[in-house]
């Protein structure tokens, strides 16, 4: 399985921010679209980095409730691995896990097209196991 076809399920939209977004208006796209991660972008299409919810928390920790005011590039990872349309979702597990990413942007040509979390790779091992399944007891019931 690749990520395109994780991508051709879930779909491409992925949420961004602008470096020079607030925390506390990074925290207002999280809790609106329910998710744990946006990617930093100036433009959309690039990506200049990606902050997460444990990167709040971290940075809360240390700094306290004026961090809610602070930029977005104050906190967030600027060294951001990502993967392509193309790429093999085990080997992209593997990365992950090894890792500990939870959110790997997706990029094509240079262009941001997608993200997959963690629990979009667990689905698709999950899928993919219970579509042997069904072909097993099919294969064994005929």
């Amino acid at each position: 399985m690749r990520i395109s076809d994780i991508l051709r399920t879930k779909g491409g939209e992925v949420a961004t921010v602008p470096p020079g977004a607030t925390v506390r208006e990074l925290l207002a796209v999280l809790a609106a679209r329910n998710i744990g991660a946006a990617v930093v972008s100036a433009d959309g299409a690039a990506i200049d980095g990606i902050v997460s919810e444990r990167d709040v928390v971290r940075h809360l920790h240390e700094r306290g409730a004026g961090l809610l005011d602070a930029a977005v590039s104050t906190i967030m990872t600027v060294s951001v691995r990502t993967g392509a349309p193309g790429d093999n979702v085990d080997g992209l597990r593997k990365i992950m896990t090894e890792h500990r990413i939870r959110h790997l942007p997706v990029v094509e040509e240079d262009r941001l097209v997608g993200i997959v979390s963690i629990g979009d790779i667990v689905k698709s091992a999950i899928d993919l196991l219970e579509t042997e399944r069904e072909q097993l007891v099919g294969y064994i019931q005929s």
